[in-house]
């Protein structure tokens, strides 16, 4: 009888054994080190760069929960600020919205506020969907003028009830300029943060902005100040800002990357979208581990082959993709040209884009402005001008360390 009941013992103490073995983390470290269950996409650029479109690549997706500039909020309310100033205020709230926190928009709206009262807010195909709006599935291609029509009167809760209902949240942002800014979020145990970071050539973003002048004056107030706007060289100011901050992101995402990076940074070219749209659209689903539907290969496919200019702000409708953004090519004057290749010459060196030296180079559509990507002239470019900074740099620091000495 003893016996038995010490049999029996034995083998409950083996079977908590395996239990705790098998079914509880061995430390609080490895319980730390576990993924989010979200997949958290960040879509970094500045205006007119493509990001508007390259946003709908991710918010037509069933699977992911969009949000279009978001920060648009914060620079509204305090647009006393500088961009740097604003930084911290914009990454808090980003973050937020990839917790699928909308509280952090009472701070910059009305306590009575609307789902559509969010800026842009048609233009997330998960807003006009359901438990956003019932109008809509889930899986239905929904453009922003059917949704704003149909699904403007609900709710502001039901953003935060759509949001938790999906296992991607992606944001597209304008309003950061450094990456390092970023780094908390990169390392935020809460967050699965992957960042796309879309450029575009500098003279198609000039000519881009000339054609929204009023609708860009506030956030370049906000960026260079507004005493530096003004002028004949106010748009070359804000233009040379932008340009020196896609610089600083692409070296602090590939140059020396710091080991949370890896993996988790894509620099994509907005030209190289709008060349080969299924395979680039592909490539950044890949990255943000999404699958690429049958229905959104027809859709992204039909969205860059029509006939629209694509002239409004943030218009996202069916275009001739390639041909706008060439179109600077005849329309901008070559004096213009020159100064944006002045102040943007550092960025376009880095990033793959071929100088034009002459009116007739600009106009010569048989000559490719886009370097290559593997290209070995491309690469000797970048590689001597990252040798030239990480050079100056040592040559400063060392400046720097004889005065102390001295």
């Amino acid at each position: 009888m003893v016996k038995s009941r010490r049999v029996q013992v034995l083998l409950i103490l083996v079977v908590l054994s395996f239990l705790l073995i098998h079914f509880l983390p061995c430390s609080n470290n490895d319980h730390m080190k576990e993924k989010p269950s979200s997949v958290h996409i960040l879509i970094l650029s500045s205006w007119r760069s493509g990001s508007s479109f390259t946003g709908q690549i991710f918010s037509q997706h069933p699977s992911v929960f969009y949000l279009m500039e978001p920060a648009w909020h914060v620079w509204v309310k305090m647009y006393q600020n500088s961009a740097k100033v604003l930084h911290m205020a914009v990454r808090d709230l980003v973050r937020s919205v990839f917790l699928c926190d909308m509280s952090v928009f009472d701070a910059y709206m009305s306590s009575q506020k609307k789902k559509s009262d969010l800026f842009q807010w048609e233009t997330s195909r998960a807003l006009c969907s359901p438990p956003a709006c019932d109008s809509f599935s889930r899986s239905d291609i929904i453009t922003a003028g059917n949704c704003k029509t149909i699904c403007g009167k609900y709710p502001f809760s039901k953003v935060e009830e759509a949001c938790k209902t999906y296992s991607h949240v992606a944001i597209k942002e304008v309003r950061f300029f450094d990456l390092k800014v970023l780094y908390p979020l990169l390392n935020d145990p809460s967050l699965n943060l992957k960042i796309i970071h879309l450029v575009r050539d500098p003279r198609a973003v000039f000519r881009s902005r000339e054609n929204t002048v009023a609708d860009l004056k506030r956030d370049s107030n906000i960026v260079v100040g507004s005493q530096k706007t003004k002028g004949e060289m106010g748009p070359y100011n804000t233009m040379q800002v932008i340009c020196k901050s896609h610089v600083e992101i692409y070296k602090a995402g590939s140059q020396a990357a710091p080991s949370f990076l890896k993996d988790r940074y894509l620099l994509v070219r907005y030209e190289d979208i709008v060349r080969d749209p299924l395979a680039k659209a592909a490539q950044m689903y890949r990255f943000a581990e999404l699958h690429f539907t049958p229905e959104l290969q027809k859709w992204v496919h039909n969205i860059t082959h029509g006939k629209g200019r694509g002239a409004q702000a943030f218009d996202i409708g069916s275009r001739d993709a390639l041909r706008v953004s060439q179109a600077w090519r005849k329309t901008l004057p070559f004096q213009k040209i020159e100064k944006v290749q002045n102040v943007c010459k550092d960025a376009m060196d880095l990033l793959g884009y071929r100088l034009v030296q002459s009116e007739e180079e600009q106009k010569n559509m048989s000559l490719d402005l886009l370097f290559a990507q593997n290209s070995s002239e491309y690469q000797i470019l970048k590689a001597e001008k990252l040798t030239s900074t990480s050079t100056l740099r040592r040559l400063q620091r060392a400046e720097l360390q004889n005065k102390s000495v001295h």
